[in-house]
């Protein structure tokens, strides 16, 4: 084919033009490579390999349990508090390893970056896929232990678990994107992630439930703190596993309204973080 053929076959595309995240469905094949070093690597040379990432989640729930739940007396005022809390950390962990590990990709792929060009998405969504492998073991153990209990299962819980999962997944790749970008110029993203992660846990109902703050915020604020994606995928995840359980329990006003809505904010920080990450992409290579 000459050269002038090439430049109006529909097929041509100048090399290194990117198409953001749609060049994912593309190059499928190496977004499995990249998946499959980030979960071998993530435990290599551990001798207990990937019971470590039970470990941390069993740790940290015992330790909020204890203080939290005991000492603070928060068990006494949420029924079957070990369920509500455990939907809560699983939530928070999703969100905080999808954060960290996509900020981290181009970083992490230093080598990669810099010798060869491939759609540079691939790295933050890998680590994306990377994440989702640790999160569905996590709910698999809290599924087993809610249906031991006598928990059972309906379309609109379904509906609310996949709500819930497509919106924590969605903001925390788009923040990702955006900090991931920034964190190749300016190391000091890094920091503002880790700021961002160290309140996750607390400015979302983990620990406590969202009626605390209902009673003691004005109602404008609250309605804002409801709309964090975060919190919506929280409330959501209780709805599902931990309402059924606790046919008493007050169940939050329009909680789909506010996960759909949710829904909108996650995929607006999507679209800012891919804006910013294609505007930076072209310099990753000289900062690196």
């Amino acid at each position: 084919m000459s050269y002038q053929a090439a430049l109006t076959d529909p097929e041509f595309t100048t090399p290194g033009k990117s198409r953001g995240l749609w060049d994912i469905f593309h190059h499928r094949y190496l977004l499995s490579l990249l998946l499959k070093k980030s979960v071998a690597t993530r435990y290599y040379g551990s001798t207990l390999g990937w019971i470590w990432s039970y470990v941390q989640t069993i740790a940290h729930f015992l330790l909020y349990y204890l203080v939290v739940g005991l000492v603070l007396g928060v068990h006494r005022s949420v029924e079957l508090f070990p369920v509500y809390l455990f939907c809560g950390l699983i939530t928070v962990n999703l969100f905080s390893e999808v954060l960290r590990n996509t900020t981290n990709a181009i970083t992490d792929n230093a080598s990669l970056v810099k010798k060869i060009y491939l759609p540079r998405e691939l790295f933050p969504v890998a680590a994306v896929g990377s994440a989702i492998t640790h999160f569905l073991p996590q709910a698999a153990v809290l599924l087993v232990i809610c249906i031991f209990i006598g928990w059972t299962v309906t379309w609109m819980q379904i509906a609310a678990f996949l709500l819930g999962f497509v919106v924590v997944i969605v903001f925390a790749l788009g923040l990702g994107l955006f900090f991931g970008a920034l964190n190749v110029a300016y190391r000091d993203a890094h920091n503002v992630v880790a700021l961002i992660l160290m309140f996750a846990t607390w400015s979302s109902p983990v620990l406590y439930p969202s009626e605390m703050v209902r009673s003691i915020a004005p109602d404008w604020i609250y309605q804002i703190y409801m709309l964090n994606p975060v919190t919506a995928t929280t409330e959501l995840f209780h709805n599902v596993f931990w309402l059924p359980l606790v046919p008493g329990a007050d169940r939050p006003d329009h909680l789909m309204l506010n996960g759909v809505i949710a829904l909108g904010i996650a995929l607006v920080t999507l679209v800012v973080g891919q804006l910013t990450f294609r505007k930076m992409e072209g310099t990753f290579a000289q900062y690196l």
